[in-house]
């Protein structure tokens, strides 16, 4: 663990923030062993671990579909890509702790409901459409809220997430070439692919969080440089390059009230139900429950792995002494 920083957090005033503040304006990376103030570890631990538990929750969903992939050439893909997600999680979990958690505090307050994950992952997966969607929708707001984290503040969120991006976008190209190819199938094809979007389109919108009025962390991430947009900016690109590939698919967006504004250049989209919002992430969606039970089952079934692991590290270090 990192002791350097964390401890030199305690006493500090105001010129050390100051330092600090001038630093990231200039565009300097802060690194674990550097003073940081105890606000933006915290906001850093928040985000980084929410974002690690995302990517295994994530798993969850397309996992469910392994052993249903129509082609041998379908399961091989959904297969490296659940195992990208788990990768994703790893080198997440490992920024986290540079900041002085360990990743055992991290998954025990998943575990017990302390911390949060992205409440997308809190929809069922009922067709293979939907696998499609998840690629081309979820994949494709992630990347968009992820290629501004590649120059975030910290350091070690910000080399994670290079890595994490270029392989998101694999990810997004292959949905969308699921999407394309049901599109180009039989009508009852296409009327799955059109089924999916209805089901994901307004959920992916809530990705980016709620509204900047709302937003509680909004201020002081960007001030720090761990935001580089803002919850309304992100939802606007997101919109802005999905719905004419939705036209290109040649599926309807669901959503009446959609409009393109001549004046700003933007797709306008209907309200959205911030309320869902709201209660799925509070544990209310149709799949929290499962999703819960699953990893907590996946923990404690792996217990004697992560014991095995340990005792053979520990005989390690005692051969070497």
């Amino acid at each position: 663990m990192y002791t350097q920083g964390l401890v030199s957090i305690e006493g500090a005033g105001g010129a050390e923030e100051e330092r600090f503040q001038a630093r990231v304006d200039a565009e300097e990376r802060i690194e674990p062993n550097d003073w940081m103030p105890e606000a933006y570890r915290r906001t850093l631990m928040r985000q980084i671990s929410q974002h690690a538990h995302s990517e295994i929750v994530g798993m969850l969903p397309e996992g469910n579909w392994i052993t249903r992939a129509p082609s041998l050439k379908r399961k091989a893909a959904l297969l490296a890509k659940v195992q990208d997600e788990g990768g994703h999680g790893l080198y997440l979990y490992a920024a986290a702790e540079t900041l002085g958690s360990s990743r055992e505090e991290m998954v025990d307050a998943l575990l017990e409901g302390r911390a949060k994950y992205s409440s997308i992952f809190n929809y069922p997966t009922r067709t293979w459409a939907d696998i499609g969607a998840i690629g081309w929708l979820v994949d494709g707001a992630a990347i968009m809220n992820q290629i501004p984290l590649c120059r975030c503040s910290y350091g070690p969120y910000a080399r994670a997430m290079i890595r994490i991006c270029r392989e998101e976008s694999f990810h997004q190209r292959q949905g969308y070439e699921i999407m394309l190819t049901l599109c180009r199938g039989t009508e009852a094809q296409k009327a799955m692919a059109q089924d999916a979007l209805d089901r994901w389109w307004w959920p992916c919108l809530m990705m980016f969080g709620p509204p900047d009025a709302q937003s509680q962390h909004g201020d002081a991430s960007t001030r720090w440089k761990i935001k580089r947009f803002s919850n309304d900016g992100l939802r606007q690109k997101f919109i802005d390059a999905t719905v004419p590939q939705a036209h290109y698919l040649g599926l309807t967006v669901p959503d009446p009230e959609l409009r393109f504004d001549q004046a700003s250049g933007h797709w306008l989209t209907g309200a959205i139900d911030w309320e869902e919002f709201r209660r799925v992430l509070a544990g209310g969606g149709v799949c929290n429950r499962e999703r819960m039970e699953a990893r907590r089952r996946a923990h404690e079934e792996g217990a004697w792995v992560r014991e095995a692991a340990l005792a053979y590290a520990a005989k390690q270090r005692r051969v070497a002494a």
